[in-house]
């Protein structure tokens, strides 16, 4: 039985009147990739931050790898923790190599060459050409820039990483591109995500599981293939419909369609 790398126990946060989360309860475990999905302001986003401290609940508790973050120093659990959001975030003074090294470099200040190593080990995996090193973020093309922020997030071998619609930004023939990149980095990895998008084809594709919100509630914590054939609520069934016309069969059977293989973790 795999560990939880990440556990919300009744977690409630509120601005004023306004409830976001209320009684949020919901265990992921290790080398999960869970993509979060919902409507604007269901509360995806600060489930996502609450996870490296960012936002703080009003009420309840979140576990990383069994401890309370409340008992952790933020500067370490953040720094153990990958963290990637849409469109360029990089430091726009620091060249490529500096901006994903930039973690490392602060947890490897005696050895610069196990840095340099990490720096090109993963611009070889996100698609990056060595000639780039050396440019600065305004020298880069929004697919690459994107690139550079994945390839920081995970420069310091993070256990968990973080990922705020990362690819919203960028055209569809290259988020195409990112998604089988990032899908392979996670069975290479094993790495635990969590991955807002507002696409449920997006979500479908890239997630072992998938969170559903609304409203600051779940709605359904499953893989693709029960939200496809078994939607818990009816804004879940609407949110899939689209999704499972695709992939029905005339006799109304759900197929071996793009979903159905994309998350065995044996590819």
């Amino acid at each position: 039985m795999m560990a939880t790398a990440i556990e919300f126990k009744n977690v409630k946060k509120s601005y004023g009147s306004k409830v976001v989360l209320d009684e949020f309860c919901l265990s992921v475990s290790q080398g999960e990739f869970v993509t979060i999905i919902g409507s604007s302001g269901c509360g995806k986003t600060t489930v996502l931050k609450m996870v490296n401290g960012l936002i703080q609940p009003s009420g309840g508790d979140i576990l990383i790898n069994g401890q309370s973050i409340r008992q952790m120093d933020m500067i370490a659990l953040r720094r153990n923790i990958g963290y990637a959001i849409q469109g360029s975030v990089l430091f726009p003074h620091m060249t490529v190599e500096q901006n994903i090294s930039y973690v490392p470099s602060l947890l490897n200040k005696k050895d610069k060459q196990k840095t340099k190593s990490a720096v090109s080990k993963w611009m070889r995996i996100v698609g990056l050409d060595e000639e780039l090193r050396g440019r600065y973020p305004y020298e880069l093309s929004g697919g690459q820039q994107q690139r550079v922020g994945i390839a920081r997030a995970l420069a310091a071998s993070p256990d968990i990483l973080l990922m705020d619609e990362p690819f919203g930004a960028v055209d569809e023939i290259t988020r195409g591109q990112l998604q089988d990149e990032l899908h392979q980095i996670y069975h290479k990895t094993g790495i635990t995500v969590l991955f807002v998008t507002h696409d449920i084809s997006e979500a479908l594709k890239l997630g072992t599981k998938i969170l559903v919100m609304d409203q600051g509630k779940i709605q359904q914590y499953g893989t693709p293939q029960e939200l496809l054939q078994h939607p818990a609520t009816p804004f879940v069934d609407h949110l899939v419909e689209k999704e499972r016309r695709y992939c029905r069969m005339p006799e109304e059977q759900l197929i071996h369609c793009q979903y159905s293989g994309v998350n065995d973790s044996s590819t």
